[in-house]
C-alpha cells in the first residue's frame, strides 16, 4: 500500500500515533536511506555481540577504536573465553565500567562455546541468557544479524520518540519504549528506523540544541505542535 505524503499544513493533532510513526519512517528513509549499525562489526555475529557489550555509556566512534586491538590480540571468542582477564580488561579500559565489561566478555564468549556451539543464538531468551545482554543488545543482534522485528530503544531512540509523541515525554524506561514502539512501527521497518533514529539524533534533534525549525519531522512533531501553539 501506497504512503500518505503528509502536507506542511496539515495538523499533528488530527494524526494517529501510528500515521505519524509511518511518516517518520518515510522521511527519515529518505533522508538515510543506507542506514547502518555505527559499530564495525564486519559482519562477524560475535564482534557485533562484543562491541554492543561494550557501547554501554560509551561512543559508537571510542568503540570502534578500541575494538581494532581487542581484535587484534583476541580474534575469535575462543581466544576471548581463554584469555586473562586483565588483559580484557587493559585492552577495554578506555570504553569505562571496563572491570564489569571485561568479565561479560570473557563469560559470555565461554556461553556461546559451551551453550550454543559456537553461534550467536537469534532467539530473544537465549540471548538474554548471556553474560551482560539485556534488551537493548539482543534487539540489535535480532535486527542487525536475524533481520527479525526489533527495537533498539537507546537513548536517541527515547528521547526523539518521546518529543514525537509517541509516548509521555517523560517516559524514560528502554522496555517500556519498546512496548510502545512496537505498536506503532511496522515490523519490517523497525531495525533500520532505529538505526536512522540514531543519526538523525546526532544531526539534527540532539538532547540540548535541537534543531527544531529546520527539522524534517516538526509537522508530525507533538513537542513542536505545542511549543508553537500549531
Amino acid at each position: 500500500m501506497k504512503q500518505k505524503t503528509l502536507n506542511n499544513d496539515e495538523k499533528t493533532v488530527k494524526l494517529t500515533k501510528k500515521q505519524r510513526a509511518s511518516e517518520a519512517v518515510r522521511i527519515l528513509t529518505e533522508i538515510y536511506p543506507d542506514a547502518e549499525c555505527a559499530l564495525n562489526y564486519k559482519g562477524d555475529p560475535w564482534k557485533l555481540l562484543v562491541m554492543a557489550r561494550l557501547s554501554a555509556q560509551c561512543t559508537d566512534a571510542r568503540v570502534n577504536l578500541v575494538c581494532e586491538t581487542l581484535f587484534e590480540q583476541l580474534p575469535t571468542m575462543e581466544a576471548m573465553a581463554n584469555a586473562d582477564i586483565s588483559l580484557i580488561e587493559e585492552l577495554v579500559h578506555s570504553c569505562g565500567l571496563y572491570r564489569m565489561k571485561a568479565k561479560d566478555l570473557k563469560e559470555m564468549s565461554r556461553q556461546l562455546i559451551e551453550d550454543f556451539g559456537g553461534q550467536v543464538p537469534s532467539d530473544m531468551d537465549a540471548l538474554l541468557s548471556l553474560s551482560g545482554v539485556g534488551r537493548k543488545i539482543a534487539n540489535l543482534i535480532r535486527g542487525d544479524l536475524y533481520q527479525l522485528p526489533a527495537i533498539v530503544a537507546d537513548t536517541h531512540c527515547i528521547r526523539i520518540c518521546g518529543r514525537l509523541g509517541f509516548y509521555p515525554e517523560s517516559l524514560k524506561d528502554p522496555v517500556k519504549v519498546e512496548r510502545e514502539l512496537v505498536k506503532i512501527i511496522e515490523p519490517s521497518e523497525q531495525s533500520n528506523f532505529c538505526h536512522r533514529i540514531v543519526l538523525f539524533g546526532r544531526e539534527t534533534c540532539s538532547a540540548r540544541s535541537p534543531k527544531c525549525e529546520i527539522c524534517p519531522l516538526n509537522t508530525i512533531c507533538k513537542k513542536y505542535a505545542k511549543e508553537h501553539k500549531i
